[in-house]
């Protein structure tokens, strides 16, 4: 959906650039010049493989007045299109995830599409002008698909892939087999908060709050907890489990019963890893699963968080009790960072 910046409106000529203004956080004019040059050209991240690994299954993203569909075809590939209609622009599915048969069926007019996104039929076909239906098909987007997850990019950039932008991080996480792990559909989750998301991007970025704001997570990891200088458009955050008995029941209780997981080397079974990727996306890799959360801006003054986990295929009880203990520490973590942003 095109939409003109000003960007002479958005940044002020006075700005003396030592930092982030106040106004950053509320101007409408540098929201929408976000959106522009940070959420529509970089890679967004809208879910795993492995959720829909049937044919005809789909899941979908809407941005930074954009939307993505991404859904698997008879053949098995996963395609990724705009989520717009060729006829009026309306969604051709409505939900967030669901699976169509046979063929996506717009539920405007009755347009239907392939699951290759071609187009199959027009409704009243007669009452139009004479068409060729071979250029009346979805438009695809520019997608990756990195260890499993799948990214899209509404706007052609320079940007380089996500594979390149994540490279650092793959001697560190390729004993987790993203590709194969499995998204817990029960523990997705998104919220509207009354922030700027770059608020939570900056109480997220950074661990000099930990030991002050966050007593789980100090009780966790917090003496050995670093965080590491932004590095070619990603952010490395990692916590070495405490030997010192914690007080905190889910704290205490998680590092007793997290069994040892084999795949893992001894390093990664002891810590916890964040990587994030500019602009709103963060993985954590956690010896008994993995997660991730992201911010969708929807206003100056607004934004949606969401998030997710990925288990093991071959999680056990023991594993499964962990990763519930490891899921309390971070929703109370969560909502410690939101009343330091609201």
């Amino acid at each position: 959906m095109k939409q003109t910046v000003n960007i002479e409106r958005a940044i002020p000529s006075n700005w003396d650039r030592s930092g982030l203004p106040g106004w950053a956080y509320f101007s409408e004019d540098l929201f929408n010049l976000e959106q522009e040059v940070l959420f529509r050209k970089h890679w967004q991240m809208v879910g795993h493989v492995n959720a829909i690994r049937e044919v005809g299954s789909y899941i979908t993203l809407d941005i930074a007045n954009e939307r993505a569909l991404i859904i698997r075809g008879s053949d098995g590939r996963v395609r990724a299109f705009h989520n717009l209609c060729r006829h009026r622009g309306s969604r051709v599915v409505v939900d967030e995830r669901g699976k169509c048969n046979k063929s996506i069926v717009c539920p405007y007019h009755g347009w239907t599409y392939g699951l290759d996104g071609s187009n199959r039929g027009i409704a009243r076909k007669e009452t139009f002008p004479k068409m060729d239906r071979d250029t009346v098909g979805l438009v695809p987007l520019n997608m990756e698909i990195w260890h499993g997850f799948i990214f899209v990019k509404f706007k052609d950039s320079t940007q380089v892939s996500v594979k390149e932008i994540m490279a650092r991080f793959d001697h560190e996480i390729i004993d987790y087999q993203l590709d194969e792990m499995i998204p817990v559909l029960e523990s997705e989750w998104s919220e509207i908060i009354a922030v700027n998301w770059k608020s939570v991007r900056d109480v997220d970025n950074e661990g000099y709050h930990v030991k002050q704001a966050h007593p789980g997570l100090e009780e966790l990891y917090g003496q050995t907890y670093n965080d590491e200088p932004f590095y070619n458009g990603t952010s490395r955050s990692v916590g070495v489990f405490n030997t010192k008995p914690s007080k905190r029941w889910s704290v205490r209780n998680y590092l007793k019963l997290l069994p040892k997981v084999e795949k893992l080397s001894l390093e990664s079974q002891n810590r916890w890893l964040y990587a994030g990727m500019f602009p709103n996306l963060v993985f954590g890799f956690y010896p008994d699963s993995v997660i991730y959360y992201m911010e969708i801006p929807i206003s100056a003054t607004q934004t949606m968080q969401r998030g997710g986990v990925l288990r093991y295929p071959d999680e056990t009880r023991a594993i499964k009790i962990a990763r519930y203990l490891s899921g309390r520490i971070d929703r109370d973590t969560a909502k410690e960072d939101q009343m330091l942003t609201v």
